[in-house]
This record gives structure tokens, C-alpha cells and sequence, in this order.
């Protein structure tokens, strides 16, 4: 008879390899690796019996879709993962990047994302940005914060067009992310990340979908 206090065992014997692609968000800009969300994701996804292993980020802060790109193949990983995560955007919107560039570099990336898991679209998860503008940095940056918006939305609503498009899951977090203009505890010590609760809540949001194909 089993432990109630032990999870049940999921896929007993299989290891489930994960690759986390991004930026800033993705790495946990200001915060302990282990609080980042691939991070805790992978620890959750442990509760609940599955064997994850430690993820493997291809992420910097400041990293455009561009850059992920040149890093990803710099890195020439040949392995395959059976989840892979992509979060990337936020600093195409920065720079002014155009949405047209962004469109065409991001299909490139989905494309990458899923060659990683192995052609399989069950296995790939994509999160929308967050928005920056509502955070403390964002409101003393001199920029518009009501524009930030509009252009975070622009660029979120081509990367969730483009996601669906190929029958790739989509987890939109950026509700959750404007909360911090009346939950600080939601922001990193450095005014303009997201804490370790945010992270948590982005988890919460997309372990289901996970669940549902790993299960």
C-alpha cells in the first residue's frame, strides 16, 4: 500500500527532460535560480510524481528574439526534451522593435521550440509577456504606461496568433502581471521583475496544461 504522503508515481522510469527558452522572466532576473518559474515548475510537477529534471534555461536578460535565436544555435544542442517553455518579446517591445520582425522571428522560434521536443506539439508551452510598464521602474521610466500596454498587447496578440496557428499551447499571464500596480509584493527588489509569488502564480497557470499531456 502506498505512502499517502508520497505522490504516486507518474510514468515510473521515465525521465522528463525540459528546456526553458526566454529572457529575463525566464531566468528570474533578481531572484535565486530555484525561485525562477521553470524552476518551480519543475519542483511542482516533481509533487505530483513526475520525474523532471533540472531544466535546461536558454534565457538572458535583455535577449530579443534575435539574440534567443543566435544563442540557441550557438549552444547546438542536439538533445530532444519532452517539455520545452518559450517566453520571449518583452524586449522587441523595448527597443521598438517592429511587429513585423517580431511576427517572422517568432514563428522561427516556435519552430525551434518544437524540432526540440521532437516535432511533438502536446510538448510545447508558450507564455505571453508580462507588462512591464505597470511595475515601479516602469512607471518612473518617462514612458507612457498606458502606450507600454497597448504595444505589450500588439505583441502578444502576434505571438498567441502565431502559437495557435500551429496547435501549440498558450498560457496568458500578462493579466496577472498588471496586478503589481496595487501588489508589490508581486515585484522584484529591483522595481521592474516580478518576485518569487509572481513566478508561483505563473506556474499556477500553466501546470495544468502541462499536466494534462505528462500526466
Amino acid at each position: 500500500m502506498n505512502d499517502p504522503k508520497t505522490p504516486p508515481a507518474i510514468n515510473p522510469g521515465h525521465k522528463i527532460t525540459y528546456l526553458a527558452l526566454g529572457d529575463s522572466y525566464t531566468i528570474g532576473e533578481s531572484l535565486p535560480v530555484e525561485n525562477n518559474f521553470p524552476s518551480l515548475l519543475t519542483a511542482s510537477l516533481r509533487t505530483e510524481g513526475l520525474d523532471v529534471a533540472a531544466p535546461n534555461i536558454i534565457a538572458t536578460t535583455g535577449w530579443t528574439t534575435s539574440e534567443l535565436q543566435a544563442a540557441i544555435k550557438k549552444e547546438a544542442l542536439t538533445q530532444k526534451f519532452g517539455l520545452v517553455t518559450l517566453l520571449i518579446g518583452v524586449n522587441n517591445q523595448y527597443r521598438g522593435e517592429s511587429l513585423i520582425t517580431y511576427r517572422k522571428e517568432f514563428k522561427e522560434l516556435l519552430q525551434t521550440a518544437l524540432d526540440f521536443a521532437d516535432g511533438n506539439k502536446n510538448h510545447v508551452f508558450v507564455l505571453s509577456i508580462p507588462d512591464w510598464g505597470v511595475t515601479p521602474y516602469g512607471a518612473g521610466s518617462g514612458r507612457d504606461q498606458q502606450n507600454i500596454s497597448n504595444e505589450i498587447n500588439a505583441f502578444n496578440l502576434i505571438n498567441k496568433e502565431e502559437t495557435l496557428a500551429l496547435g501549440l499551447s498558450y498560457t496568458d499571464i500578462t493579466p496577472g502581471s498588471r496586478k503589481v500596480a496595487s501588489g508589490l509584493d508581486l515585484v522584484a527588489s529591483d522595481g521592474l521583475h516580478y518576485s518569487a509569488k509572481m513566478h508561483a502564480e505563473w506556474v499556477a497557470s500553466l501546470k495544468p496544461a502541462v499536466m494534462k499531456v505528462l500526466k
